[in-house]
């Protein structure tokens, strides 16, 4: 268990400053920039840290219904870092300073046109989380041992792609790329390991 306080938030700020990203690319003209956000909170039961999972709106025009970081679309001149903090205010009401930011991991390229860059952040005040009802359906919070769990992830192959399919176990569900992807490396990086996930694919169904 990593007990949520000061001494984790230092190991896991040490752990995302250990991890070299992959360096940045001028994006595709057709890659629209975008940034999600892993919020470090206490678990349900106080002690453990964990980090913020949604469900989205059923409203919604995209991928509605389904598993998600907080997170939306980069606005025009805005950073990743902004975008993320500005998103995680949006759909959860959770405002953070710039000084809760503890790393970021690898871009990672959808099918449906977009460069999501993750976020780390450290979210203290995480009792004042109210979800955006046009926006966010549902949120959870998923202690860092689920996801450490030797079954939590597995790969699959599908006729369309050569690429692996990442999967996330949860609650019954599966939680597939790009947040399965990320909430891997996350993992990985918790382990001090340098693991790629860009080439991990989404299934068919995502692709839109």
């Amino acid at each position: 268990m990593r007990a949520f306080g000061d001494a984790t938030r230092r190991n896991i700020a040490e752990a995302c400053a250990g991890f070299a990203r992959l360096p940045d690319v001028a994006a595709p003209s057709a890659l629209k920039r975008a940034a999600v956000v892993l919020a470090l909170t206490a678990s349900n039961d106080g002690r453990d840290t964990a980090f913020l999972l949604t469900t989205r709106a059923s409203s919604l025009r995209a991928h509605r219904g389904q598993w998600a970081l907080p997170g939306g679309r980069c606005d025009a001149g805005e950073t990743p870092v902004e975008a993320a903090l500005r998103e995680l205010e949006e759909e959860l009401a959770l405002r953070l300073a710039p000084d809760a930011v503890l790393g970021l991991l690898d871009d990672y390229p959808t099918r449906s046109g977009y460069l999501i860059t993750p976020v780390v952040v450290w979210a203290d005040e995480s009792a004042a989380i109210v979800p955006n009802p046009d926006e966010v359906a549902s949120v959870h919070r998923i202690a860092l041992d689920t996801i450490e769990r030797d079954d939590a992830f597995d790969f699959t192959a599908i006729p369309e792609s050569s690429r692996r399919v990442i999967r996330f176990h949860h609650q019954m569900s599966l939680i597939h790329a790009p947040t399965a992807a990320l909430i891997y490396q996350f993992r990985e990086v918790l382990a001090g390991r340098q693991t790629r996930v860009t080439d991990l694919e989404q299934p068919v169904f995502a692709w839109k």
